[in-house]
């Protein structure tokens, strides 16, 4: 189940002792993937408060965004999650559009709270199921989150990695480059070159994403599902089978 491994993939991530810690990771809105890798993580010991955008009960946002970008600006978020419709080689996102401005050929959601995110939060992981030349692209049409800045410029951090649907890159801000860190099982060098329009760095010999444990595979099914179930309904009916009415 290929959810399952990017799931797993990006529970590593948020894990990898050797980033800095990540003890409150906050997920906005329509990100289960993102959210799941959370509560796996949670559920195998990592000590992180999760903040969910637009969770119906228990939300710590009383006022929505608003105390997002104001916890963030305080330096109190620890790891966000970002992606785009279009992403560069130098971790440029762009969710504004295609074409002549403003997108008049392909309209993007809007860049909402991306670039002061992307600024203001010391990890940052990018994720995009769809992995395709027209998403992974040679230079973004416009820059909506810059994933460097100038000499001089303040922000907290960078790109921490790339996700995809066939992949996972880590990125090198000191390089401004993604190097190839590993495939997801089905992929090669040669069919992630084909499905990539940036140029990245890559070893020899690329390992294979590690697939979650039978332990892991029982968290997710159980109680992980359990949390995401009223936040993410659709998702969990889709990928588990669960709906909820199970218990009923």
């Amino acid at each position: 189940m290929n959810e399952e491994i990017l799931i797993a993939a990006m529970a590593r991530l948020i894990t990898d002792p050797a980033q800095p810690p990540a003890r409150h990771v906050a997920v906005g809105a329509a990100s289960p993937i993102p959210a799941a890798a959370c509560w796996l993580a949670r559920h195998k010991g990592a000590d992180l408060r999760l903040s969910l955008l637009h969770r119906p009960r228990g939300n710590p946002f009383t006022e929505g965004s608003r105390e997002l970008f104001d916890l963030a600006g305080q330096g109190r978020i620890d790891l966000f999650f970002l992606g785009g419709g279009q992403i560069d080689g130098q971790a440029n996102l762009n969710l504004l559009g295609t074409g002549e401005w403003p997108g008049r050929t392909v309209r993007f959601p809007g860049s909402f709270g991306s670039a002061f995110m992307y600024f203001m939060t010391p990890r940052t992981i990018l994720f995009r199921e769809e992995h395709t030349p027209r998403v992974l692209v040679p230079k973004v049409d416009m820059i909506s989150a810059p994933g460097l800045s100038p000499p001089g410029i303040f922000r907290r951090g960078t790109a921490q990695a790339l996700v995809t649907g066939k992949c996972v890159f880590a990125f090198d801000a000191a390089r401004g480059r993604f190097r190839l860190a590993s495939l997801h099982p089905g992929e090669t060098a040669e069919t992630i070159r084909a499905a990539t329009g940036f140029t990245y760095d890559e070893d020899p010999a690329t390992p294979e994403t590690a697939p979650p444990s039978e332990a892991d595979r029982a968290l997710l099914r159980g109680p992980v599902c359990d949390e995401m179930l009223e936040t993410y309904p659709e998702f969990c009916r889709r990928v588990w089978g669960r709906t909820g009415k199970e218990a009923a």
